[in-house]
């Protein structure tokens, strides 16, 4: 008996050298200078830092580094609003400027219909940015509908930013405080943050360019819950895995998140091969994928490339963050090392929509 587990442990060990000398091949490939992956089956992980915080310099990436989450902020916030729903503070359905009147929607009487639901499903209506959100100005500039709100799936930070102010207007608190109240500290995630955090200069990621160039460290100042996310893969797992749980939620609200509330058919944009296998849930991407359905997701900041993927049926998840701009670039081939051959179908929607 001793002698088989000590074989079964050998081989593990083999092949997760053989899976990390091919992820270190994408890299370079892709010019990506660092990775942090982690691939969950419920209690059992196997975990990757691989490459250079910043290209050039000798500091590797750890498994403490931390990384620009981007969009994978989101899911967060996602989760974050759910929990507010089942305390009853925060009604899916009701208008969201009847919580809260943003100036910023004062031109624009269609808002009045926008709902939380429609936020989370991508279906406000509202640009993905009415500016620059790191610029001066966007703080107070207008805020105008795309199309009419509920009639076709258009990604939106904007409107996760509107179900932020909500969310801070109806628990009294900043977004960063309501994050670390309702999913840090609860899921044990010690190395996240959605504003700039002085420890983090110790070991915080570098971003790159599309040539692996570096580009800077960004500090935000003030927490947006749509893109400004600082964390580590390890951190994103636990989280994913207690997405999977349900945990912190009722189970009807946990089903929100794994159950289609509408297609992901984008605005104006030319069905692709892939629409038929994509839909979206309260918050987060839904895949018919060949190894199940998954939730996912994609995080993009340009210097800042990331994606998840995580199957309920079997507690499974997937997730990696990249310093890079080509880091998306990685996905499929990520996923067939990983998870096995066959379609996963999220970088063609992705493309498509391009």
């Amino acid at each position: 008996m001793i002698r088989i587990l000590t074989a079964l442990l050998l081989l593990s060990a083999l092949a997760c050298q053989a899976q990390q000398a091919q992820l270190l091949v994408l890299l370079k490939q892709h010019r990506v200078p660092g990775l942090q992956l982690v691939h969950a089956r419920g209690k059992s992980q196997q975990r990757y830092a691989l490459g250079l915080r910043r290209a050039g310099d000798r500091p590797p990436v750890d498994a403490s580094t931390v990384f620009q989450a981007a969009s994978l902020s989101k899911v967060v916030l996602a989760y974050a609003a759910l929990r507010l729903h089942d305390r009853g503070l925060l009604d899916l359905d009701r208008p969201l400027q009847e919580y809260y009147a943003n100036p910023r929607l004062q031109a624009e009487p269609r808002a009045a219909r926008i709902t939380a639901r429609m936020v989370l499903t991508h279906r406000a209506g509202l640009p993905n940015w009415a500016a620059n959100p790191l610029s001066a100005q966007w703080a107070g500039s207008a805020l105008q509908l795309k199309v009419a709100p509920d009639s076709c799936w258009n990604y939106s930070g904007e409107g996760f930013v509107l179900l932020q102010r909500v969310l801070e207007q109806l628990s009294g608190q900043s977004w960063q405080a309501l994050a670390q109240a309702e999913v840090f500290g609860p899921l044990a995630m010690v190395r996240s943050s959605f504003v700039w955090q002085p420890w983090f200069a110790l070991d915080a990621s570098c971003g790159h360019d599309a040539q692996g160039q570096p580009t800077e460290v960004k500090q935000f100042a003030a927490p947006n819950g749509a893109f400004s996310l600082m964390t580590t893969a390890t951190d994103y797992s636990r989280f994913l895995q207690a997405v999977l749980r349900g945990e912190g939620l009722q189970p009807a609200t946990a089903q929100l998140l794994r159950t289609p509330a509408t297609a992901a058919n984008r605005c104006g944009t030319p069905p692709s091969p892939a629409d038929a296998h994509i839909s979206w849930a309260c918050g987060v991407g839904l895949v018919s994928t060949s190894r199940g359905p998954a939730l996912w997701h994609w995080g993009d900041n340009g210097d800042f490339k990331n994606f998840f993927v995580a199957f309920p049926d079997r507690q499974e998840s997937v997730v990696f963050f990249t310093n890079g701009a080509n880091g998306l670039q990685l996905t499929d081939d990520i996923l067939r090392l990983l998870l096995g051959p066959g379609e996963y179908w999220t970088s063609q929607w992705l493309a498509a929509g391009q």
